[in-house]
Parts: structure tokens; sequence; C-alpha cells
């Protein structure tokens, strides 16, 4: 079965979003699946934070058991992946956050999902980075 990837690849020009389209075999265990990750890190983050409040203290270890439980759940995949995860804790303050990230790789196989999850208190963003072994 093939899908369409729209969302793999963003690119903007001159403020209007334009995208890049790969179809992909679902069983293929050599391309990473935006969708299946996706998926992981949304239930990571609502299992260990739902309708938490920001506490200073517990920030390190709800990033930590995020990280690792994604990395986990990625690797029972059984894809010929190796994965970086970052998972990002901001209290909602009105603060502004600005990142960036570039990466050298096979974009007919490596891939990114970022997912930026909220509730009243608190902002999570978590990055996977799949890059083909």
């Amino acid at each position: 079965m093939y899908r369409n990837l729209n969302h793999l690849s963003n690119r903007f020009d001159n403020a209007s979003q334009s995208y890049k389209t790969i179809m992909y075999d679902e069983e293929d265990e050599t391309l990473f699946v935006p969708d299946d990750v996706n998926r992981i890190i949304k239930n990571t983050i609502e299992t260990n934070l739902g309708d938490g409040e920001y506490k200073q203290e517990r920030i390190q270890m709800w990033t930590s058991n995020i990280s690792e439980q994604i990395l986990s759940l990625l690797s029972k995949l059984n894809k010929l992946f190796k994965y970086i995860v970052t998972c990002s804790i901001l209290q909602r303050s009105g603060a502004g956050l600005h990142t960036a990230s570039t990466c050298y790789w096979d974009n007919s196989t490596d891939g990114v999902c970022t997912v930026r999850w909220e509730n009243k208190n608190l902002y999570c963003i978590v990055s996977v980075y799949g890059v083909a072994i």
C-alpha cells in the first residue's frame, strides 16, 4: 500500500507553503515514516504530561522520561535507523522560543518529525530524527 506524504519536506517560498510529495511502501523498513513517529510522540507526551502543571523540579524527569520512552518505542519498530530525540518543555508565560536545525542526509530515506504539544500550563516540543543505517 502506498501513501502520500505531503508533510515530509516543507519549503517556504514567498510566504506560501509548497510541499515535496514522496510515495513509499508502508512495509519498507528502510524509510522514515513520520505518521508512525508522530503517533508515538503524541501518545508518549500525553501519557507523561496530561494536564500537568509546570513545575521546575519535574522538568528534568519529564524530558528524560519522554525522550527515553519515545526512543524505546521507536526501537520496537525494528527499522534500520539511528534515532535522535530532543525534548523541550516550556512554561506558558508568553515568552518566545526560536530554534533551528539542519541535517545533511539522504532525503529519500531519512527524515524528521516534530510535534508541538500544549496544555493550559506548558508547551512540549519533541523532534525525532531518523537516519538510515
